[in-house]
């Protein structure tokens, strides 16, 4: 069974949990497409509900599939949110931001009553870490942050886009920061969130309700 069979049962999965009138957050990456699909399969069966994109690219294939998309400052919660991650914990500690949309995804992911993970079986780890830590900073700040980096012995480089330098939807560069194995995240993560510059990290904690991932041809859930 490949990984990405495994991302589609698990995405098959997490749309279960949705019901009329909900507000929903849909996510940025490989396994999100495969919610964003079977989403729209059920709005075109007559499922209500309005969607928040946490990228352009998203709101883009929303929009191409007639799901309906509401004004993020419109509202005051989100229902549920499919997302994925790049890597994840038993105890839903993540790294994500590899598609560099972790900013809106964490924004929408703290306004989330129930923050669904869609992931293959390859993303499970015991520690966070092997994958580099995606740190979006404002591009006046960029070598500043990569000196602090350096002060909490990482190793980070901006993230580029041919000759240039990756720009995110908010025009912002991404850092992607290799701290090796991380034993503490809530250090690191309050740490990265004390420098000025950094408008948001791909470490999320206390953000996730459950994860549900896709193994052989079926789901484990991690709650």
């Amino acid at each position: 069974m490949n990984l990405e069979q495994e991302k589609e049962f698990a995405a098959k999965e997490a749309v279960k949990l949705l019901t009329d009138n909900m507000i929903v957050g849909l996510g940025t990456g490989s396994s999100s497409v495969y919610a964003i699909r079977e989403i729209a399969k059920l709005v075109s069966n007559g499922l209500k509900i309005k969607a928040v994109p946490t990228s352009n690219k998203t709101k883009e294939l929303a929009e191409a599939l007639n799901i309906p998309l509401i004004d993020i400052n419109l509202i005051n919660s989100i229902d549920i949110t499919i997302d994925g991650a790049d890597e994840f914990t038993s105890d839903l500690i993540l790294i994500k931001g590899g598609g560099g949309a972790l900013l809106r995804e964490k924004i929408v992911a703290s306004l989330t009553k129930q923050e669904i993970i869609i992931a293959d079986s390859s993303k499970e780890v015991k520690q966070i870490g092997k994958f580099k830590v995606p740190i979006e900073v404002i591009p006046f700040a960029s070598n500043y942050i990569l000196s602090q980096i350096k002060i909490l012995n990482g190793i980070g480089k901006i993230r580029m886009e041919g000759d240039r330098p990756f720009k995110t939807d908010q025009a912002n560069n991404i850092i992607d920061a290799d701290f090796g194995i991380i034993s503490d995240p809530a250090s690191l993560s309050k740490k990265l969130n004390d420098i000025n510059g950094i408008v948001g990290h791909g470490i999320f904690i206390g953000l996730t309700s459950k994860v549900i991932m896709g193994k052989g041809d079926s789901t484990i859930i991690f709650d």
